[in-house]
């Protein structure tokens, strides 16, 4: 018979490949494997640890009610998560641990899984003042689309990367490979990007982004308006006009509201592009990686001829981007033509200003995924309720410890910042679909009115000194997932 299995290799049902999987060899997602005829989860399962942060201390002011322990932290100190705990598939089985706890004499119940998410992606902040490519162009991996480029925010720009039609939508080949840039992402691994007809882009959690081989040091302070309106004080007397060259709101102190209530006259000046209102230019250059996130490279090209009723030789001029990384200083000579001098130390200090408040360059991974029907069976018989305690906030949700938003509507949508989570807590499987941790806090009387697998409930003290366990201190800026201030749905 073709195809026959070896008869020493034994089928995998953690996820909708189900492999045959050989003693001593693992299954197409390097998850699971046999050991001597037995199907083992690789990855040991982890386990947080509760720890004060340095530099905290508790004094008791009030006589307890037992004698103090010594603890500083009440409750449990342990937190078991979904990292290497294993699926619930083919769906209807409960979830691998459902584990009960008692906080401030609250007996809880945390479910634990890792999901298996086909409808899942990630959005990328890019904080840079460059133009990486035209919203909605594609954005590709070894040259395969994964995503796109969408709407940008004050500062950074924006990919959404991965969901269901890139996984399963187009070829073999740009699933996997979309497959593999999501988990590289959210593992906290860098990932080189091209946008069409953009740039080239390195992401990586954490780490400021490169851009066309050119690492980005800082976001800008704010649009060339609002760089007029924070800094025209320290202009005023050292400086007859200002230009803060932005690719979306160029700004001219002289026009700026904020330079006529300082009392600066008209220059004469006029700038290229769409005035919007006063001081406030839109479409001076196209977009680019040049000044101010335009294509520019000479500043001078975005400025008409000067107004000659109105400007006069000697004319002091500052041309400066929004970070502060490119500025140019000009005297109007006879002609009324700029000419480029040196900058004055007087000015130096303001653009080092600009410079100063502007933040470091980052990228930022959100995880984003909708935890469907089958992850929601291993919680309860009727999935819908648990859908609808989340809502009501009666269910708290976490991704490998880290807190999540959950977003507003239907189903359970959640947002995690990946960076927050333990490192390597991602995996995959080669449908493909990224397996992701998951965890639900409830109270264990609620649980049992929702329907909840309340017969496989153990206790957490049966799980926390198991060998086959990875503890691993909680990060100290998260909410400890079995505190009582981490319950809600806008979890941040």
């Amino acid at each position: 018979m073709k195809n026959r299995p070896p008869d020493d290799a034994i089928r995998c049902d953690a996820c909708p490949v189900l492999c045959y999987i050989k003693p001593g060899r693992t299954g197409a997602c390097d998850r699971y494997g046999n050991r001597e005829g037995q199907l083992v989860r690789l990855d040991p399962h982890v386990v947080l640890d509760r720890a004060v942060s340095r530099g905290e201390s508790v004094v008791p002011f009030l006589q307890p009610a037992a004698e103090w322990n010594g603890s500083v932290v009440g409750g449990p100190q342990n937190f078991i998560t979904a990292i290497g705990a294993g699926t619930t598939y083919p769906d209807y089985k409960p979830a691998p641990f459902i584990i009960s706890s008692q906080v401030e004499g609250v007996d809880m119940v945390t479910v634990v899984t890792e999901g298996i998410f086909s409808y899942c992606g990630v959005k990328v902040k890019i904080d840079t003042d460059r133009h990486l490519g035209p919203e909605t162009n594609l954005v590709r991996a070894q040259g395969e689309a994964v995503g796109h480029v969408t709407t940008s925010e004050y500062g950074s720009q924006m990919f959404s990367l991965g969901g269901v039609r890139h996984l399963t939508g187009g070829s073999r080949r740009e699933g996997t490979v979309t497959c593999e840039t999501l988990l590289d992402l959210c593992n906290g691994k860098s990932v080189e990007l091209d946008v069409d007809e953009g740039a080239k882009v390195v992401v990586q959690a954490g780490k400021a982004p490169v851009v066309d081989s050119q690492r980005e040091a800082q976001m800008r302070v704010g649009c060339g308006s609002a760089t007029i309106g924070i800094f025209a004080r320290q202009w005023f007397g050292k400086v007859d006009d200002v230009v803060v060259v932005d690719d979306h709101i160029t700004g001219v102190l002289s026009e700026h509201q904020a330079g006529k209530l300082l009392g600066i006259p008209p220059t004469g000046i006029r700038l290229k592009g769409r005035r919007s209102t006063p001081g406030r230019y839109f479409q001076v250059a196209e977009p680019g990686t040049g000044w101010g996130g335009t294509n520019i490279q000479q500043p001078l090209s975005i400025l008409r001829e000067f107004n000659p009723k109105v400007a006069w030789p000697g004319l002091r001029l500052l041309m400066v981007s929004t970070t502060g990384e490119h500025y140019s200083y000009f005297v109007l000579d006879e002609g009324l033509r700029p000419v480029e001098r040196e900058l004055p130390a007087e000015l130096s200090e303001s653009v080092s200003r600009i410079k100063e408040n502007c933040e470091p360059a980052l990228c930022t991974v959100l995880f984003m995924a909708g935890a469907g029907g089958s992850l929601r069976a291993g919680v309860t018989e009727n999935p819908v309720r648990l859908t609808h305690s989340v809502r009501d906030a009666l269910t708290r949700v976490t991704c490998g410890g880290a807190p999540v938003y959950v977003w507003p509507g239907g189903g359970i949508t959640f947002m995690v910042d990946v960076s927050r989570m333990p490192e390597n807590a991602f995996g995959y499987v080669p449908t493909p679909a990224l397996v992701a941790p998951i965890e639900f806090t409830l109270k264990l009387a609620d649980y049992a009115t929702l329907g909840g697998y309340v017969d496989q409930v153990r206790s957490l003290e049966s799980l926390v000194n198991d060998e086959r366990r990875r503890h691993l201190s909680a990060r100290g800026d998260n909410p400890w997932p079995l505190g009582a201030g981490a319950r809600g749905r806008g979890q941040s």
